[in-house]
């Protein structure tokens, strides 16, 4: 099992695109020039999220033995990415370009090959990882769903802990109150059968965004109106503008979210996740956080919630974020 404690930084959401080894039909592929030390090529389109300056949470991961150096988990984000400061100091070599989309634009990008990435006592090879500049990150690099997809992540709010193992060795199911089935697409799992005000929402849990952002699609149909205006900057260094509108009721089968607050934006992002038509939300960490504990498992494919202790006699206080079963 690998765990640590929270970190503070500016690091990115990665909200994810189809794995860089996936086949061209599930690849959206866009020609670009030649990057400085890299021959030109096609270039995977890879989706990466916002990036903002709230908490965040690393792990210490090694590569070919050197390290431990601090990856942050993203269960959002398709491509596990490394920064240029790492790579420089690993002589890591460049393999490709890639389009990385983030919520407010779309940047090229160079790939470079990473072996010997261990962390949970398991070592990946051959991943073809975007390059980012540490400063949009915050950490040395991100962990993506390419490097998590049979295992399970567990954050717990209560130690401010995160850990990555098997399902067995991180406890089971024991202790969830609700136990949520997802579906699985282009690697990350969603919540197809959440209501926010009424309103039919995909939802996938994203560990990366500190915020909670919905698409256009989903703010059409709410009623609610703006209660103000909040930017992000996402990992290309480009900032994104949305207005915020708290929904009074966010519900995932038997538990309900009050009063959440989510900012709207026109990303780019959903729509090259297949979101851009259909009422979505990447729920971020400041919802998330009002668990006791919450288990992103991608091999049973079910997300799991830890409800605190007031949750169970249904008179948690109606406040922001306020957690509560039905």
């Amino acid at each position: 099992m690998i765990s640590a404690s929270f970190f503070a930084a500016a690091l990115a959401s990665v909200t994810g695109a189809p794995p860089l080894s996936a086949p061209a039909g599930n690849t959206a592929i866009e020609e670009v020039g030649a990057l400085p030390d890299a021959e030109a090529a096609p270039a995977t389109e890879i989706v990466i999220g916002t990036s903002d300056r709230y908490e965040r949470m690393t792990v210490p991961v090694t590569v070919e033995g050197q390290g431990p150096f601090r990856f942050m988990i993203d269960t959002g984000s398709q491509a596990t990415v490394v920064t240029r400061g790492l790579s420089d100091r690993l002589h890591l070599e460049i393999v490709g370009n890639a389009i990385v989309v983030g919520m407010a634009s779309r940047v090229p990008v160079q790939l470079v090959e990473l072996n010997g990435l261990e962390f949970a006592a398991r070592v990946f090879d051959n991943i073809s990882a975007p390059l980012l500049e540490a400063h949009h990150i915050g950490a040395d690099g991100i962990l993506g769903l390419d490097s998590l997809q049979d295992m399970r992540v567990m954050i717990d709010f209560r130690d401010e802990t995160i850990a990555v193992d098997t399902a067995k060795e991180l406890g089971g199911n024991r202790g969830y109150e609700i136990v949520v089935r997802a579906r699985r697409k282009l690697g990350r799992l969603i919540i197809t059968d959440a209501v926010i005000d009424g309103v039919s929402t995909a939802v996938i849990i994203d560990t990366g965004a500190q915020a909670s952002i919905g698409n256009l699609a989903l703010r059409r149909k709410l009623r609610g109106s703006d209660q103000g205006a909040s930017t992000a900057t996402d990992v290309n260094g480009n900032t994104i503008a949305g207005n915020v509108v708290v929904a009074r009721s966010l519900r995932i089968q038997t538990m309900q979210l009050s009063h959440t607050a989510i900012t709207f934006a026109d990303s780019p992002a959903f729509d090259e996740l297949g979101l851009g038509r259909r009422p979505a939300l990447i729920l971020g960490m400041s919802n998330l956080r009002m668990f006791d504990r919450v288990a992103i498992d991608f091999n049973s494919r079910q997300v799991l919630f830890d409800l605190p202790s007031e949750a169970f006699s249904g008179t948690a206080p109606v406040r922001s974020n306020s957690a509560t079963r039905l």
